[in-house]
């Protein structure tokens, strides 16, 4: 009953957040993300193998596409996923039952991403956090992260990784 309550109290939140980002300039959005914080419900979602380290966006039209930086087995992995924009700004559908979902952003230096994937029959949800920079972790939107994933019970704050310093170069 009292996981039901805080879900229902974060996915009002949430709603309320997200109607802000209606506005949300897509372009504006795309460019490098280093991954600096991870907050779900699910334990599974914090235990992948595979650890996200950076993304960069790319827009065209209504097509994100995300090359992935990942730290797997001590190396690094890139991967490339376009997915289409639907019915509502900033959020983006990909092959896999995967869906992003932009919260919150300055644009300039922090974003909030909700990730979604099907998985194992269930619906898999992550919040996330990300920097424009390498070693910055932008304190104030690190509090609003915090205060948006204060009731999901598990977090975990991402490593400075050499996937996502690979990747910044590869870009420049």
């Amino acid at each position: 009953m009292e996981a039901r309550l805080l879900s229902a109290v974060l996915g009002v939140v949430l709603l309320q957040v997200e109607a802000a980002v209606q506005s949300l300039d897509l372009p504006k959005i795309a460019g490098f993300w280093r991954e600096v914080g991870v907050a779900s419900k699910q334990h599974l979602a914090l235990m992948t193998p595979k650890r996200l380290e950076a993304l960069f966006l790319t827009l065209s039209e209504a097509e994100l596409t995300v090359k992935a930086a990942y730290r797997s087995s001590g190396s690094c992995e890139t991967e490339n996923i376009v997915g289409s924009e639907v019915d509502v700004s900033g959020k983006f559908v990909f092959p896999g039952h995967r869906e992003i979902r932009v919260i919150d952003t300055d644009y300039e230096r922090y974003a909030i991403l909700r990730l979604s994937v099907a998985w194992r029959g269930e619906d898999v949800h992550v919040l996330k956090y990300f920097t424009r920079s390498l070693e910055d972790d932008y304190e104030p939107g690190l509090w609003k992260f915090r205060e948006l994933t204060a009731d999901t019970g598990l977090y975990l704050v991402a490593r400075h990784g050499q996937c996502a310093k690979l990747l910044k170069q590869e870009l420049i």
